[in-house]
């Protein structure tokens, strides 16, 4: 078997109303899908992270720096590929766009893996640790709006996905530390007091700021506190983590294991938060998966794009062992973005319902059993919503 073509397939469409995290509001929503062909006519699909022009950018990386280097390859040798892929970029690039890239190829050849062993992605890992995982409802995204305002919808919007049956709920923050606490109350009011919230910041505090939140988060008895600093300030994590009561998490910016092991080694994390369609795959995943839990720490995936996406981190998440092991053991949650996204709600019309699976088995989703990720996408969908 040989690979014969790889294809990027950038989407976008508009959104209804400007969404926003601490960095930027945004007003497309974007996928970047990859397609694997084979000369015995299996496909494999992958996706990498990463809106907007930087999908755009990195397709340019996909098919005109990639695919060169490995068309004509095996898709079964797939960590072969890897290494081949990411030595010759290395002097590019060892984190960032090229990882991206890389991630999305390396997902679509473990996908093909799956389709020739007939076996789904988390049979051809080691197997099942779970048939079902729980789920969090990832909402309240930032908006221009004036904070109390803001705050009014926080609160109504965490109260409704707790309503929807989610294991768990995610806010965002982001217009500086008192405006910040103050949505967080207000999604503590909406969830009440026996029901775990999160805070994202996407790395928009001062570590002294971050302490300011934290503490606040403490009183309410906040789940995590998800990248507080810069990913590149290992000394601020390590300090806020020795320093809060609250988990400190994060890792959806860092990539391979060579990033992940200095992160981990400044023992700043009290969850890691690998992002598979970044880091460099499912590949690098499962590497950086190992390193997480050779420095005991607990591991709940990053997750942002399409139905892809989510169906790969669906089977990571089933394969992955319990740390530690027990009668009622840790276990990891699905991250669900609950804004409204098309690449996630049709562009696999066979995928089941997330949100109805969580309403009607009490926060819980179950793994696909097809060979590979076990998704086929919509190529009538492709079609209409590809801008590249």
């Amino acid at each position: 078997m040989k690979i014969t073509r790889i294809t990027s397939h950038v989407l976008q469409y508009d959104l209804p109303q400007a969404l926003g995290y601490s960095q930027q509001y945004y007003a497309k929503r974007s996928a970047h899908l990859v397609e694997v062909e084979t000369d015995e006519g299996v496909t494999g699909w992958g996706e990498c992270f990463g809106p907007g022009n930087v999908a755009l950018a990195n397709k340019g990386i996909v098919e005109k720096v990639i695919q060169p280097m490995i068309l004509g390859d095996d898709p079964l040798d797939r960590d072969v590929i890897w290494h081949k892929v990411y030595n010759l970029l290395r002097d590019h690039g060892q984190k960032g766009m090229s990882l991206q890239s890389l991630s999305g190829v390396d997902i679509a050849l473990w996908d093909i893996a799956g389709k020739v062993a007939g076996l789904p992605l988390h049979k051809l890992i080691g197997g099942a640790h779970r048939t079902e995982v729980s789920v969090y409802g990832y909402g309240m995204m930032l908006r221009p709006e004036p904070t109390n305002e803001l705050a009014a919808r926080f609160k109504d919007e965490a109260a409704s996905i707790k309503d929807n049956g989610f294991a768990a709920t995610k806010m965002k923050v982001g217009f500086g530390p008192k405006d910040d606490i103050a949505l967080a109350q207000a999604v503590r009011e909406g969830v009440g007091d026996d029901f775990r919230f999160m805070v994202d910041a996407n790395h928009c505090y001062t570590t002294s700021d971050a302490f300011y939140v934290g503490r606040a988060l403490e009183d309410l008895d906040a789940y995590w506190f998800e990248e507080p600093v810069a990913p590149e300030d290992l000394d601020g994590y390590r300090e806020l983590r020795a320093g809060l009561k609250v988990n400190i998490a994060g890792g959806e910016a860092e990539f391979n294991r060579w990033g992940w092991r200095g992160l981990l080694e400044a023992r700043g994390l009290d969850i890691a938060q690998p992002e598979v369609c970044a880091l460099g795959g499912v590949s690098e995943y499962l590497r950086v998966l190992a390193l997480c839990h050779a420095h005991f720490t607990p591991v709940i995936n990053h997750v942002w794009g399409s139905a892809i996406a989510i169906a790969t981190n669906l089977h990571l998440l089933a394969a992955m062992p319990r740390l530690p092991g027990g009668l009622h053991p840790w276990e990891p949650m699905l991250e669900f973005d609950t804004t409204g996204n098309k690449f996630r709600d049709e562009l696999v019309p066979d995928l089941p319902s997330i949100p109805d699976q969580v309403k009607t088995n009490a926060g819980k989703v179950s793994i696909p059993t097809g060979p590979g990720l076990g998704v086929e996408p919509d190529r009538g969908i492709i079609a209409h919503y590809k801008v590249a």
